[in-house]
């Protein structure tokens, strides 16, 4: 019976016990955190097995992928790059408005985000490239140059609408780059260049933007609902940059550092960061318990962008703890999985992989206790989700199987100096 358990759930054990942490934290957590859902679909228990039935999915997909050998990820890199950038124009042009943002393509059945899918076949390009051109002493100058032509045009088609991601996948793209021996003057002059378009970009959303910051929920909700009417007799210009009110508002509320006191503070214009900020605050150390939490009926997105402050306020300071070593365990996990792999390709690809999900819970943790602005950025494979979670786990399925290729390479090159030991001592 183990035999069997073990050949289903192949590779390495640690992403596994990493993977089932994650879920299982998952589930009780958008159990607790889904009351606005049950309270508007009138049912106590579909969201959570909706949500449940999702991540069995996710686990079916992820032993799928890890069956994937590796070097089959190669001949996947043409088509995944085909499909994001097809998939990116499309939902530029008619994908379905959420949150004041067309994410998302509508197919009957189901949506998807085109951007989950963009950011692994990016990763899968990009660890081709270096890979491919990598030398002695460091990756190749060109390999720059061809890293830039893929990642720009998509970090571009996703920053339209939504900005997030796009600063998530170039700092991921950053971060292989360095491991991958990038020329340092290159990354340099890119730091540079970045830093600029950076101050250009700010520059241009506190011009064209409006302030919203001062207008309650219920206004900026009638607010993208009048945007939507009127974004049809847009120009291209207009229409292209609807989104620099919301990056404005944002700014200006993150950069406002006065001091408010309680009595004087207005829940219904900070609604998301109030409720967040009280949730961590009343957590303790050992948090409410599970079920427990009081600001989940307050949070918005409590089952999305901002689950990491419910798990503070029921599970307290260790159980936040906890779920940051899990990240972490994961990010060194990859790393020693790469260090063991004899070909390039698949250590930078799970290096990618296990960057993509530490950096994306880096950011949406720092938004929960109030360190950047909001982002939007779910927890990767915690938040609720339906690609996302689905993909997430396609992603931890590629790790297992670059972990399976590793192990088969470990234990190969123990055969062999068995092997020759026994020959040096017959002679």
């Amino acid at each position: 019976m183990n035999k069997r358990i073990s050949n289903i759930f192949k590779g390495d054990k640690v992403i596994w016990m990493v993977f089932f942490f994650l879920c299982m934290i998952s589930i009780v957590e958008v159990f607790s955190a889904s009351s606005n859902l049950t309270y508007k679909s009138n049912n106590f228990i579909m969201p959570i097995i909706k949500h449940s039935g999702t991540i069995i999915f996710g686990v079916v997909v992820a032993i799928i992928t890890l069956n994937i050998p590796c070097r089959y990820f190669k001949l996947l890199t043409p088509m995944a790059l085909a499909i994001s950038f097809i998939t990116l124009l499309w939902v530029l042009v008619a994908g379905q408005n959420i949150n004041g943002a067309q994410r998302v393509i509508e197919i009957p059945g189901f949506t998807f985000q085109p951007s989950e899918i963009a950011k692994g076949s990016l990763i899968l390009a990009v660890a081709q490239i270096l890979s491919a051109m990598q030398h002695e002493h460091g990756a190749d100058r060109n390999a720059f140059k061809y890293i830039m032509f893929l990642t720009l045009p998509m970090a571009f088609l996703i920053m339209v609408e939504n900005l997030s991601t796009a600063l998530l996948l170039c700092s991921v793209i950053f971060l292989m780059m360095f491991i991958g021996r990038v020329p340092y003057r290159q990354l340099g002059w890119l730091m540079a260049i970045a830093g600029a378009l950076v101050v250009l970009a700010l520059s241009f959303i506190m011009l064209v933007g409006s302030n919203n910051a001062d207008v309650t929920t219920k206004e900026a909700t009638e607010q993208i609902a009048q945007k939507e009417e009127t974004k049809k007799k847009e120009g291209a210009i207009e229409s292209l940059f609807h989104r620099a009110d919301t990056w404005k508002g944002r700014i200006l509320k993150f950069s406002n550092k006065e001091e408010i006191a309680p009595e004087d503070y207005d829940l219904d214009k900070d609604a998301q960061v109030a409720h967040a900020n009280i949730a961590i605050v009343s957590s303790n150390i050992i948090g409410k318990g599970p079920g427990n939490s009081v600001e989940r009926d307050f949070l918005a997105q409590a089952f999305s962008d901002f689950i990491y402050a419910i798990v503070i306020e029921e599970m307290g300071i260790l159980g936040a703890a906890f779920v940051v070593l899990l990240y972490v365990i994961l990010m060194f996990r990859a790393a020693r999985i790469a260090s063991r792999c004899e070909n390039n390709f698949p250590a930078f690809l799970i290096m990618g992989l296990a960057l993509l999900f530490v950096v994306q819970a880096s950011f949406n943790m720092m938004v929960a206790v109030g360190i950047v602005p909001v982002t939007g950025q779910p927890l990767p494979l915690i938040s609720k989700g339906g690609t996302s979670t689905i993909i997430n786990c396609a992603y931890i399925g590629a790790m297992l199987s670059v972990s399976r290729s590793a192990k088969l390479r470990m234990k190969n090159s123990d055969t062999t100096s068995d092997t020759s030991d026994i020959k040096e001592s017959e002679i």
